[in-house]
């Protein structure tokens, strides 16, 4: 750890030297010349994020556009040890990884190690995040354990996105954009008073987009984009001292589903081939053979309700209340294996809700800043699966184990619900020292409780396998309770240098495998809990043009949970049955160094970039199948060693013409795995499911008039048409499935905007 910390350290001032690293937060027009200034929440009170003592990183609406995020994936290396995409087989889930923490899997009864939150609202599902960027204040990234503030399931980071408020004067905005795969996107939104006390606001979105992925038999298309959403905020102010932010949202997705390569031979469960394919998966051409006769579509619903409620009682204190409720429904059919075959295909169809309160209470005055509340959530999932594997079985006697050969069908129905119960107390104390130096402690208590059932059927036209209801299990009970505590020290050493140090822990909630098939399954596992150590500098030079801030980090992580995958003898029919079991595998630990920095050397000419390094290990991990029982020597999955962004613009003042700007950005995620068990047990690698250094070249040119109220810029994204993986699924217990997902091919978008 010492090494690598030396050279990160080394990288530093070396990239420091050359002024062209590192990654400013607010890309400021031309004229304005200090960069990070942006004003955040991290901390649950309004700071400049270079006061902030701890890793986050910000996007303002000029920010996002630099960095040429039109959605939520697009952050993509904007953020150091931040790895982001699409959710595999979904159109509407996202795999955020932290620091090598987060979830890979979108079913319903696994949770978030990175915690979303919308307009301080948590979304208990990473199903429903895979959402466009419109009409927003700004993005905060944190990164490590958020336990204190945040609670539960922020044990790598937390994702917050404000949206724009309405006030009292008069906003505007509508954008349309146009590009490669007959993309279409219209969005806009007004905002401005009813009243002097109450103001209003509408935003929509439409984007839709043809599938860069081609079934080339059918001429199916695949990972499209069909999308609508609708917000509406009311604010009310009664007094200066009372504010009532009210807010309703509905988006629907009604796209194909997201599909990749095929990248193992596919076998029968007793091993008979099926489809053999080489070794080494060829490189992906973007088309794929998938099932006929199914939907082959993912389709969501997701909407909800909120109201904000701040009471500033007196000049120091304010009571919040945060109330929502929130309502997911998702219709997925989704071919894993990526063939023509019935071997990997499944339909899920999940209905979810949530209801949650939150009472805050903030002090702030002279050297003490408090903030205490307490937190309620009640969560609701009900699922119905089927498992479509009509090639699963192959040829076999019917009656088994004698009688006349012929295919045997397979059809697999799950029925499950969970439902969860969280309580949460939490008090975070900031105190001045001296002018110079705070000192901030907090805790947080959790008590979270779950209660599951579920029952499996199978069907078959071999009598063998007809209609077994027989593994069911209702009402399996489970309760946690945690203590997240968080020190935190800060030394403001001069106006413009800022040091902190950091030791803070979290936990990801336990839970029941929703993919409990045999006896023996079903047994929960433990919350995952992460104890962290972090410090760091932040600064800023000559006035803001120049921004440094350096970050290193230790992790240690308890209990991580883990699916592992095998094959057990089914009791009824003497069998072969896949086993997918989650447990607490063992221990991790993750450590390493992010770089930021920003210049404005000269007026008009922005430099950036973003540096991350990242050492993760297990310590050990108990999995039977390999030798001795562990299997530590694996690499972690969604642990790239370095992530990295260069972005470089210029503006030039075109006089009553506006101004035009010129960007380019260069993303670099050195060599990653890609899924969980991605080697044999012997510690060769299975190709599929790792992808090598990838370097994806984006760039723009914008026009915007003299006032910026109207613009035009024309975008391309991954210039070079690499082709590249953003993740892969691994379901060798089911006739060896392990399919690899990838990002989108080259592509360019013209967007015209106006803004009142």
């Amino acid at each position: 750890m010492r090494t690598m910390w030396k050279a990160a350290l080394l990288a530093g001032a070396a990239w420091s030297a050359g002024v062209a690293v590192a990654a400013a937060q607010d890309a400021a027009p031309a004229g304005e010349t200090e960069v990070g200034a942006i004003v955040v929440t991290a901390r649950r009170t309004e700071e400049t994020l270079q006061t902030v003592p701890g890793a986050v990183s910000a996007f303002n609406e000029r920010a996002l556009d630099r960095v040429q995020a039109a959605d939520i994936t697009g952050l993509q290396g904007a953020v150091p040890n931040m790895n982001l995409s699409q959710g595999r087989g979904s159109s509407n889930a996202t795999n955020i990884f932290i620091r090598g923490i987060g979830q890979p899997d979108a079913l319903q009864t696994f949770d978030p190690a990175i915690g979303v939150y919308i307009d301080d609202v948590y979304y208990s599902r990473i199903r429903g995040t895979q959402f466009d960027l419109f009409d927003l204040e700004r993005i905060e990234v944190l990164r490590g354990p958020q336990g204190t503030l945040y609670g539960k399931n922020t044990i790598g980071g937390a994702l917050k996105v404000v949206t724009r408020k309405p006030g009292q004067d008069f906003r505007a905005n509508a954008a349309v954009a146009f590009g490669s795969y007959n993309q279409l996107e219209v969005k806009g939104g007004v905002s401005g008073p009813v009243s002097d006390t109450l103001a209003l606001g509408v935003s929509a979105l439409l984007s839709k987009r043809d599938g860069y992925v081609e079934d080339p038999v059918t001429g199916a298309e695949y990972n499209d984009k069909d999308t609508w959403a609708l917000r509406t905020q009311l604010a009310w102010t009664p007094t200066d001292d009372v504010r009532v932010d009210l807010s309703a949202d509905y988006s629907q997705d009604d796209a194909a589903m997201a599909v990749g390569q095929a990248t193992s031979s596919l076998t029968t469960l007793f091993g008979v081939p099926l489809k053999t394919l080489p070794a080494v998966p060829p490189k992906y051409d973007f088309k794929t053979r998938t099932t006929p006769g199914l939907p082959n579509s993912t389709k969501l619903t997701h909407y909800g309700f909120g109201g904000t409620v701040s009471w500033n009682i007196t000049d120091a204190l304010t009571l919040k209340s945060i109330t929502a409720y929130r309502n997911l429904k998702t219709r997925d059919y989704i071919d894993i294996d990526a063939t023509e075959l019935a071997l990997g295909d499944v339909y899920v169809g999940v209905d979810q809700d949530q209801t949650s309160q939150e009472f805050q209470l903030t002090y702030d005055q002279g050297a003490w800043t408090v903030v205490g509340g307490v937190y309620w959530l009640k969560e609701n999932i009900v699922s119905h699966q089927r498992a479509f594997g009509d090639d699963v079985l192959g040829m076999l006697p019917n009656p088994f184990p004698t009688g006349p050969v012929g295919k045997a069908t397979f059809l697999r129905t799950i029925d499950d619900d969970l439902e969860t119960t969280s309580k949460a107390a939490y008090v975070n104390v900031s105190y001045d020292l001296t002018d110079a130096i705070q000192i901030t402690g907090g805790l947080r208590y959790t008590d979270e409780e779950k209660t599951y059932s579920r029952s499996t059927s199978t069907f078959s036209n071999n009598p063998t396998f007809t209609a077994n209801p027989a593994f069911a299990f209702k009402g399996l009970n489970k309760a946690w309770n945690n203590t997240s505590p968080m020190l935190n020290v800060r030394w403001q050493a001069t106006s413009n240098i800022m040091a902190y140090a950091r030791y803070s822990e979290g936990f990801k909630s336990g839970g029941f495998n929703g993919r409990a098939n045999n006896p023996g399954e079903q047994a929960p596992y433990s919350p995952e809990i992460a104890k962290s150590y972090e410090a760091g500098v932040k600064t800023t030079w000559d006035g803001g043009r120049y921004l440094l801030n350096f970050t290193v980090f230790h992790n240690d992580y308890e209990d991580f949970q883990a699916r592992v995958s095998g094959t057990v003898v089914d009791p009824g029919t003497n069998l072969p049955s896949p086993e997918l079991t989650v447990i607490n595998a063992g221990g991790m630990k993750t450590e390493g160094a992010e770089l930021e920095v920003a210049a404005r050397p000269i007026p008009g000419l922005l430099l950036d970039a973003q540096l991350g390094l990242l050492n993760a290990k297990y310590e050990d991990f108990d999995d039977t199948r390999f030798p001795g029982g562990d299997r530590s020597f694996q690499q972690p999955a969604f642990t790239p060693k370095w992530t990295a962004r260069y972005g470089a613009q210029y503006e030039w003042d075109l006089g009553g013409s506006g101004r035009l700007t010129v960007g380019a950005q260069a993303k670099y995620r050195s060599e990653i795995a890609l899924a969980v068990d991605n080697t044999t047990t012997t510690g060769v690698r299975y190709p599929g499911m790792w992808d090598d250094n990838v370097w994806l070249f984006d760039a723009r040119v914008v026009w915007e008039d003299a006032d910026r109220r109207y613009s035009a810029g024309l975008y391309g994204q991954n210039l070079s048409d690499e082709v590249y993986k953003v993740d892969a699924q691994e379901f060798s217990s089911v006739g060896n499935i392990r399919t690899a997902y990838y990002g989108a091919p080259r592509t360019f978008t013209l967007r015209l905007t106006a803004k009142y």
